[in-house]
């Protein structure tokens, strides 16, 4: 089934994916750092406390996902979802009318834990469970709500604040969280559900069984995988999160930076529509090990770029990985370990994830503080990748054989 034909028998279902995946754009990284200059100068804050405020809040939201990432394995995402909406629009109000360095700890773990947190999770796992043979394209064709996000609202919001100030534009963003609800409700009306799916329509995982949460912790391919996790979540957060410094160290305006969003985005969405194929084609254990490359390679790029041109191919590549990574990563879950526990498997997942992303900003912040500069900080991070890919290759390569025959792999 070609592309078009599955996008308009399964439409109703792809596009809540896709508006799931678009609506965590408020809680994510490249969203909120939009607002860093204006964050630490109302607070007087230094690159380093606003990488700590940011690591605490994050840290505390991966603790909360262990437990609130299993409920998609219990709740339909139609009711879920409205609940998850509701609390992320709240929390961009919070961060409208926030007074206190102390209080935006719990600000930015509310946007964190709902945005990148909950509402990522629910599209990953809507689409890992309503779709088997046709995962991979399901999956990317939702994750085109990332790449939309990424490559529209930044441009929108950065020329939004030439006439608004920057709490307003915080309530603007609760605002389209609100608009989303609606149409998110009308999309699932007849939705596919856990409850709903009958025994033979779950996939199994390694060994011919479904996996439990604490099945996954006791077997060593997870800890395979964990820089293969942790890392794109690591330090692509810290690129975007460190976005202002980085233009300030290289000397580029924060817009003309900014403006090659869409060309990123570009990059992201070819590769998303290219791996889900290659997913479904030739499975998703030949994908997974080398979708940590293009990473590497766009941070050894960026490290020396001296124009916006070469700092646009960095992005560009880096658009390459977070096409395969968004896509691959999401399949092996329910490929490996199989869809009955997705959603808790996959909040242990999203748990490190977030992890990850709370320690970027963290550790580049002090670094940055410490006088060593995010380009200077961008080679030994470029080899963290790399090793991290042969880790997961190693890992992939010893424990594939233990899937069964009939797996989409």
């Amino acid at each position: 089934m070609g592309y078009l034909r599955f996008l308009i028998d399964n439409r109703l279902f792809l596009l809540a994916g896709f508006l799931l995946c678009f609506t965590s754009s408020f809680g994510q990284t490249y969203f909120i750092s939009l607002f860093a200059g204006q964050i630490k100068e109302a607070f007087v804050l230094t690159d380093g406390q606003w990488g700590g405020i940011y690591t605490i809040g994050t840290t505390l939201s991966a603790v909360t996902m262990i437990w609130a990432g299993a409920l998609t394995d219990r709740f339909r995402v139609r009711g879920l979802s409205l609940w998850v909406m509701v609390l992320l629009a709240l929390a961009c109000v919070a961060m409208a009318t926030v007074q206190s360095a102390v209080l935006l700890v719990f600000v930015v773990y509310a946007l964190r834990l709902m945005g990148q947190g909950m509402m990522s999770q629910l599209g990953a796992v809507a689409m890992s469970r309503w779709f088997t043979a046709t995962r991979g394209r399901a999956i990317s064709l939702a994750s085109m709500g990332f790449a939309a996000g990424q490559a529209v609202l930044p441009i929108i919001f950065v020329g939004l604040m030439l006439t608004l100030d920057w709490r307003w534009l915080w309530i603007v963003a609760a605002l389209c969280v609100v608009a989303a609800i609606p149409l998110m409700q009308g999309l699932l009306r007849q939705e596919r559900t856990p409850q709903s799916m009958s025994d033979d329509m779950q996939s199994v995982g390694m060994g011919g069984r479904h996996w439990t949460r604490s099945d996954l912790l006791r077997h060593p391919l997870f800890y395979f995988l964990v820089p293969l996790v942790l890392g794109p979540s690591a330090w692509g957060t810290a690129l975007f999160f460190q976005q202002v410094h980085l233009t300030e160290v290289k000397g580029w305006s924060l817009a003309s930076y900014v403006a090659l969003m869409p060309v990123y985005t570009l990059a992201s969405i070819a590769f998303t529509f290219i791996t889900g194929w290659a997913v479904d084609r030739f499975g998703v254990k030949w994908i997974v090990p080398f979708q940590m490359l293009p990473f590497g390679v766009s941070f050894l790029i960026l490290s020396v770029a001296d124009t916006i041109f070469m700092a646009g191919i960095g992005l560009v590549i880096f658009g390459i990985g977070q096409g395969m990574q968004g896509t691959a990563t999401t399949a092996f879950w329910a490929v490996f370990y199989g869809t009955r526990h997705l959603g808790a498997i996959k909040a242990a997942a999203a748990a490190l994830m977030v992890f990850g992303s709370a320690i970027g900003p963290g550790i580049t912040g002090v670094l940055i503080d410490w006088g060593i500069s995010f380009p200077d900080q961008m080679v030994p991070i470029s080899f963290f990748y790399f090793g991290g890919a042969a880790l997961a290759g190693l890992g992939i390569y010893r424990y594939q054989r233990d899937l069964p025959v009939s797996a989409s792999v």
